[in-house]
């Protein structure tokens, strides 16, 4: 079986983050991870990248920490995959399998509802699940997921969320059939609890994990 962390972020893309790209996968590898998807918060998020440049540089700023991630992981055999966390009043959303052109091509996509977005990443390809879909805090003004054929699938666990919340949400998935996943929503190289997903071939690329999540081919790792 194959390790994949779903849920993570760097520094200095992430305001919130507390380690570097290169630190977080030398961290992830020795805890015995195959690989992780680079979740850098969007420019609507916790982001670190200044508000007044233009769209390009912003562009630019937000591909650092992934690229720096993939540099090191190609040193480590450590594979390296790129998606974001996308806010929207707080909600937050995991997007995979879009490329730094779709960035590039869609300047002030961070301006978009939640219709407008998902309707934008499926149109090019895109998986979208939401994240800690019942998070309580101040800052989220609806804790409770979006409607259902709005989204791909759904985070049923999150290390940061506390056991009723991730109830919650494997409920609501189950509920409607959605894909589950788990991940840690890492910050720092020493997460006091992880998740990801085992995968039972690696991965090539961003689409063979997002393959598996979407056909349940995946186990959750044990915290």
């Amino acid at each position: 079986m194959f390790l994949y962390e779903t849920h993570l972020h760097t520094y200095p893309v992430s305001a919130c983050g507390n380690a570097s790209p290169e630190e977080m996968v030398r961290a992830y590898k020795s805890m015995g991870y195959t690989g992780f998807i680079v979740t850098d918060h969007f420019f609507n998020g916790n982001t670190g990248c200044p508000h007044n440049l233009p769209w390009e540089e912003k562009v630019n700023f937000f591909l650092t920490g992934y690229y720096a991630a993939k540099n090191e992981g190609a040193t480590l055999d450590f594979d390296v995959f790129l998606g974001w966390e996308y806010a929207i009043q707080g909600s937050e959303f995991l997007t995979y399998g879009l490329t730094p052109d779709f960035l590039y091509n869609n300047p002030n996509l961070d301006k978009l509802d939640i219709k407008a977005y998902s309707k934008l990443v499926r149109k090019h390809g895109g998986y979208l699940a939401q994240a800690h879909p019942y998070r309580n805090a101040f800052w989220v003004k609806n804790p409770h997921p979006v409607a259902p054929h709005l989204i791909d699938g759904i985070e049923a666990f999150n290390a940061s969320q506390d056991a009723k919340a991730n109830a919650s949400a494997l409920e609501f998935a189950n509920r409607h059939n959605l894909p589950i996943q788990s991940g840690t929503d890492a910050h720092s190289t020493k997460p006091r609890i992880t998740g990801g997903i085992h995968l039972p071939c690696r991965a090539a690329n961003i689409r063979d994990i997002v393959e598996a999540i979407k056909n349940k081919k995946i186990i959750f790792k044990k915290p």
